[in-house]
């Protein structure tokens, strides 16, 4: 069951609905399309660093666990939370219904993380708060506009056919970042120290 649960952080799934969402937005308002994009793509981009400093450099926090910010935490917390919240807006719902909705998601995803003993209570705790991040600034623009949600019935069968397809699929990118991870790492500080 906590395998099941773990798939519904994993990228192969959330990365497709969060573009579903996008494409939403941007049919809805550009600039909230263009923010839901920045932000996650900025979260994702500090997991990443996170993963790459660890597995091509070896830094970590070893008194309290943490070697990475949980990927598969962040992006279920984060996308869940904003496309469960845009279905119940769409659906003239309660925005913070949707939204307490998808962080319980997201934190049944680091249960499950930690369950599967892929990382540790800091790095899932990190994740779920980044991943609430996003979505709470993101949340608090849409809140704050007056835009019009473009054909909510459409959207929601949209990305209810890409939660079907692509659910149960593995992204490859951490096999990619162990494998790259060294070189960069190696390249980058060769390249940093060589300098001094």
């Amino acid at each position: 069951m906590w395998n099941a649960i773990s798939n519904v952080g994993d990228a192969a799934l959330t990365i497709p609905v969060a573009i579903t969402c996008a494409v939403w937005l941007a049919l809805s308002d550009r600039t909230l399309a263009m923010r839901w994009t920045l932000l996650l793509a900025a979260g994702m981009a500090l997991v990443g660093v996170t993963k790459i400093l660890y597995a091509g450099c070896g830094i970590e926090v070893s008194t309290i666990g943490f070697r990475v910010i949980s990927g598969h935490s962040t992006l279920s917390t984060a996308v869940w939370t904003v496309a469960i919240t845009l279905l119940c807006r769409g659906a003239g719902g309660r925005v913070l219904a949707g939204a307490a909705s998808g962080l319980l998601v997201g934190a049944l995803t680091a249960i499950a993380r930690l369950i599967d003993h892929a990382h540790t209570v800091p790095e899932v705790i990190a994740g779920w708060l980044l991943g609430a991040a996003i979505a709470a600034l993101f949340i608090r623009s849409l809140t704050r506009s007056d835009v019009k949600l473009f054909r909510p019935a459409v959207a929601a069968i949209g990305l209810s056919l890409v939660t079907t397809l692509a659910y149960g699929h593995h992204a490859p990118f951490q096999a990619m970042i162990e494998d790259y991870s060294p070189g960069l790492c190696s390249g980058v500080l060769a390249d940093f120290f060589g300098r001094f």
